[in-house]
């Protein structure tokens, strides 16, 4: 699949590996995507969505234990899409979000672009 140009997107990073989240950041900048972030927490990604400034989020279910529902919870509620990045599988994601586009762990490259080509803002 070809990535379609993914310069007008701002993409909120919620993931709490400082690796991972590195790697996201400079794939996504390869393409000219805008990156915010990465919030390492449940608090900093809520801080991140309530100061707003990106279109789309890259959301991990597990931060240090602790699960995103809430973030989840928040971005659906702005109407902002996201997609889920995990190791965990379908059965890690939250009841209410089971039915959102998941990149599973470990995801190469052009999963992300694919990802955000396919589920970006309309």
């Amino acid at each position: 699949m070809t990535v379609e140009n993914l310069t007008d997107l701002t993409v909120l990073i919620v993931e709490d590996e400082p690796l991972i989240a590195m790697s996201i950041e400079d794939v996504l900048m390869d393409h000219g995507v805008t990156c915010v972030g990465p919030a390492g927490s449940v608090g900093a990604a809520l801080e991140m969505i309530k100061a707003g400034g990106f279109n789309i989020a890259l959301l991990d279910v597990n931060l240090r234990g602790e699960r995103v529902d809430a973030v989840a919870d928040r971005l659906a509620a702005e109407g902002i899409p996201f997609v889920f990045t995990t190791g965990h599988g379908a059965e890690g994601l939250p009841d209410a979000h089971r039915g959102r586009p998941v990149i599973a762990k470990p995801f190469r490259d052009i999963d992300i672009t694919n990802a955000l080509s396919r589920h970006r803002p309309s």
